[in-house]
C-alpha cells in the first residue's frame, strides 16, 4: 500500500506541513541550484524555501550554462550565497543592488563538487553569512561552525539585504519538518544519533 501525499506540499500526508508554510515576496528573484544527488534526501530544506518564497526557482542540476541559469548580465545582476575570499558586507551588498540571489544546495562537499563542476560560480560577487548562532538542523550536522541549511542561509541573506522586511516566519515548516522528524524517530534515538 502506497503513502497518501499531501498534493500541496508534496510530504506524506502524516507530515503534511501546510499549516507551517508562509509565503513571501522578496524584491530579488531567489534562484536554488540543488546538487543532484541532494534532491533525493527526504529532509532537503531546498523545497521548503522554494514554496516560501514566491518566484523562486530550484533548478537540480551538476553542471549549468551561466546564461540559461541566471541570464545574460548574470556577472552584474546575481549575488551568491558563499563565503568566497572577497565575499561583500551586507552594506556593500545592498548598495548593489543585485536582481538575483543564488544559493546552491548540497553537502559542503557537494556545494564544492558544484562549484568544481561550474568555476563561473566563482565569477560571481559573494555574500558570505556570519551567523549569530549555529544551525538549528538538529538531524544534519555540517563540518562548519559556521555552516547553515539552505533555507536558514536563504532567510538570513534575505534579512541583511532587506531589513525592511523580516523573512524568519520561512523557518516555520523547517522546524516543524525537523520536530516530526524527531518524534518518529523517538527522543532516545535522537540523542544517541544526535548528541549535544
Amino acid at each position: 500500500m502506497s503513502r497518501a501525499y499531501c498534493p500541496a506540499c508534496e510530504r506524506p500526508q502524516r507530515t503534511c506541513l501546510c499549516d507551517a508554510l508562509v509565503t513571501l515576496a522578496p524584491p530579488c528573484e531567489l534562484v536554488v541550484l540543488q546538487d543532484p544527488t541532494e534532491s533525493r534526501h527526504a529532509l532537503s530544506s531546498a523545497p521548503l524555501l522554494h514554496r516560501a518564497i514566491e518566484g523562486s526557482r530550484l533548478v537540480v542540476d551538476e553542471v549549468c550554462q551561466p546564461e540559461v541559469l541566471l541570464g545574460s548580465q548574470w556577472r552584474t545582476d546575481t549575488l551568491l550565497i558563499y563565503p568566497g575570499p572577497t565575499a561583500l558586507d551586507g552594506p556593500k551588498a545592498r548598495a548593489r543592488g543585485f536582481r538575483r540571489v543564488l544559493l546552491l544546495d548540497g553537502t559542503w562537499r557537494k556545494v564544492r563538487r558544484l562549484i568544481h563542476c561550474n568555476p563561473w560560480l566563482l565569477e560571481l560577487p559573494c555574500l558570505a553569512l556570519a551567523p549569530d548562532a549555529g544551525s538549528e538542523y538538529r538531524i544534519r550536522k555540517s563540518p562548519r561552525r559556521d555552516g547553515l541549511s539552505t533555507i536558514e542561509a536563504a532567510v538570513a541573506a534575505l534579512n541583511l539585504l532587506y531589513p525592511d522586511q523580516d523573512y524568519s516566519p520561512v523557518l516555520g515548516a523547517f522546524h516543524k519538518m525537523i520536530d516530526l522528524q524527531i518524534a518518529a524517530m523517538g527522543d532516545a534515538v535522537y540523542r544517541e544519533n544526535y548528541p549535544a
